[in-house]
This record gives structure tokens, C-alpha cells and sequence, in this order.
């Protein structure tokens, strides 16, 4: 299959192994592959978090159905299908329309800037602290409140470093879960419809990118996230 990513994945893996594919096309059209699975200590941190909350504990923590349900009414999406391989594991495909109109607000707001020229076109992805709530605003209620409960400052806004949100999480849930969020990577490929000419944030050969981010980048945005590719 033929290869891309998007940023806002990232915050559909909150403490997992992800893999991204899929491909960007010509005029921005896009086709996303997800393959997703939480890690033990963060699937039974989200499983007493569901049943505090007086949800069946037999539910699948990562509910792929209802995240389709949700994300296919956001901008730019034309279908979502994400379905659970297991109770902690998602997989699935998300077809876009338009990349730059992707979960952009209603206020026109974009995280991600297309440019499509004659020579040359490009995509700007950025996220910080002020663009995140609202794209995991757009993903889905069970998102958030997952985000929530592990006190990621991209959901609570509230400023912090990668040390201190690690020595947060350390003090509340145990370190085994800090660990598992420090080592947690999500790994991601594009393929784009020329050869690469410039790259921000990953490495290029041909018209391949590949991207490794560490999740705790994500959760925390100390500084905020930026990549760029043109072709």
C-alpha cells in the first residue's frame, strides 16, 4: 500500500504501538491506513477509568466504530472505517477529500496547510497548544476523555515540560505506565505523487517520507510540532 501520515493520528494513540500508511494525491485527496494498539498499563489505567465512570468494562477501550462515527462528519473527510482487531487494537482505513480542509474549524482555522502549484506544492502541518483541543475536540468524546485521565497537558491546556509531565504521571499511576508513554513512538510513512525536494521533521528518498515522533512530544507540545514536505 502506498504510504501516508497526518498529525492528528497521533492523538488517536494516546500510549500505543501505531503505524501509519497511506498516500497523498494530486489536487490533496489523501487515503490514511491506522494499525493501533494500547499498551498494558495504559489499557488498564483506561479500563478503571471506564468503570468509574459506570461504562461496561467488557466494552473495547479503543471503541473504532464510534471514533468513525465521529470523525466521518469532520471537515474534509470523505469515509472513515475503523474497526477493532481485539479490545486494546484498532485497524482501518480514513479517505480524505481535501487535505487542507482536513478538521479545519468553523472559524477556518487549519493545522494543516496545502499548496498545490504547477512546479511545486507543499504540506505545512503544525500543532501546538492552541490548534490541539480543537482537533481533539473533532476526534471523538472517548479520545479526550482518555487524554484526560492521563493528565496530557494537550488535553488539560495547561503548559508543562516533557520532565514534569513524566514525573506527574510517575507520582499518580506508577512508573511502569511514565515508561511506557516515555518509550511510546509512532511510526509513519508517506509516499507523495513526486519526488521529495525539501523535508521538515523526517527523512525523504525519492517520493517517500518517513516520520518516528515520540508520543510524549504529542502529549506534552513543550514546543509546538511543525512539518513541512514539498514536492
Amino acid at each position: 500500500m502506498k504510504k501516508v501520515t497526518v498529525t492528528f493520528l497521533l492523538l488517536l494513540s494516546i500510549s500505543c504501538s501505531a503505524r501509519i500508511d497511506g498516500v497523498v494525491r494530486e489536487g490533496g485527496a489523501a487515503e490514511l491506513k491506522l494499525q493501533t494498539s494500547l499498551e498494558p498499563r495504559t489499557s488498564a489505567l483506561i479500563r478503571s477509568f471506564q468503570g468509574f465512570m459506570g461504562e461496561a468494562t467488557n466494552a473495547p477501550v479503543l471503541d473504532g466504530p464510534a471514533i468513525s462515527r465521529s470523525m466521518a462528519a469532520a471537515p474534509g473527510v470523505r469515509s472513515v472505517s475503523l474497526v477493532n482487531t481485539g479490545p486494546e487494537a484498532m485497524d482501518g482505513g480514513i479517505s480524505i477529500s481535501n487535505i487542507g480542509d482536513f478538521l479545519a474549524s468553523g472559524g477556518g482555522n487549519r493545522f494543516i496547510t496545502f499548496t498545490e502549484g504547477r512546479e511545486t506544492s507543499s504540506i505545512v502541518v503544525s500543532l501546538d497548544m492552541n490548534t490541539a483541543p480543537e482537533i481533539i475536540a473533532r476526534l471523538s468524546p472517548d479520545v479526550e476523555d482518555y487524554l484526560m485521565a492521563l493528565m496530557a497537558p494537550v488535553a488539560l491546556g495547561e503548559p508543562s515540560s516533557r520532565l514534569e509531565y513524566i514525573a506527574l504521571v510517575s507520582s499518580v499511576y506508577g512508573r511502569p505506565l511514565a515508561n511506557e508513554i516515555s518509550e511510546a513512538k509512532i511510526h509513519a510513512s508517506i509516499e507523495f505523487p513526486r519526488p521529495i525536494k525539501t523535508i521538515r521533521g523526517g527523512t525523504a528518498a525519492g517520493r517517500q517520507a518517513e516520520f518516528e515522533v515520540p508520543l510524549l512530544d504529542v502529549l506534552v507540545l513543550e514546543q509546538p510540532l511543525r512539518y513541512e514536505v514539498s514536492w
